[in-house]
């Protein structure tokens, strides 16, 4: 990795300069944070298994014609991805109570919100990712009308592949958050899905006990984050009995 040219090292991935114009070697790290990096450890094996769970997920949103960034896994921490005009925004889709929402509007944890709720927040993490409007969003300009109506439609579809793939499994979708980019032709462009999709931008509750399956387990001290995300990673499949091998095609839920 050190002969490699170190695009972008954020919290818990680093992008390196691709092999191939317009692509990029995507490395998840070990590491994890929380409260805005306040707190945090290095966790065991993390990387590996957000690699092969994000694989696991855009493979999945592929095969229903949802647009990602994913091209291939390379190893068991690096895959190649397209390169993206990041949109400087999170998107976030809530199904049920929890976080910050709660705090913001008194809401029990673990409330069924009427029908899922989608916030944007703008990523600066010296402003500490605040939550903005859609007036902010395009007086700003960091997004136009069209964008945004397009990212909330890619943000539903995620949102139910998810919810299918993840109650088939006996985990409850709680909420989420994707980053979404733009890749040009010409004077043109199209919004994908990027970044990553895994338990460290998902909150998972199992589906009869609420066990948090997720991020949570580190930032409430719950037990222990790699065990966590390997139970997630078991349930879908994506660990094979002798470890982390060869992961298989993810199971579409009718």
């Amino acid at each position: 990795m050190s002969r490699r040219k170190k695009i972008y090292e954020g919290k818990a991935k680093i992008l390196y300069e691709g092999p191939e114009p317009g692509t990029l070697v995507q490395y998840f790290k070990d590491d994890a944070t929380a409260y805005n990096a306040e707190k945090k450890a290095v966790i065991d094996g993390k990387g590996a298994l957000n690699n092969r769970l994000s694989e696991f997920f855009m493979q999945g949103l592929t095969a229903i014609g949802v647009p990602n960034h994913f091209i291939r896994r390379l190893n068991m921490r690096e895959q190649l991805i397209r390169q993206v005009e990041i949109i400087p925004l999170e998107v976030i889709v809530r199904n049920y109570a929890a976080g910050s929402i709660c705090k913001r509007l008194g809401l029990e944890e673990g409330m069924h919100l009427p029908r899922p709720i989608i916030e944007f927040c703008y990523k600066d993490d010296a402003l500490g990712d605040p939550l903005v409007s859609e007036e902010h969003i395009i007086a700003f300009g960091w997004a136009s009308q069209q964008d945004l109506d397009d990212m909330v439609a890619l943000a539903l579809r995620v949102n139910d592949f998810l919810s299918g793939v993840m109650l088939a499994v006996g985990i409850r979708l709680v909420d989420f958050k994707i980053e979404i980019g733009r890749i040009w032709d010409g004077d043109f462009h199209r919004l994908i899905v990027a970044d990553e999709i895994s338990p460290d931008s998902c909150r998972l509750w199992d589906l009869e006990t609420g066990r948090k399956l997720d991020k949570d387990v580190f930032r409430r001290d719950l037990g222990d984050l790699a065990d966590a995300y390997t139970e997630v990673a078991r349930r879908l499949g994506v660990l094979p009995k002798n470890g982390l091998g060869e992961s298989p095609k993810p199971r579409l839920v009718n």
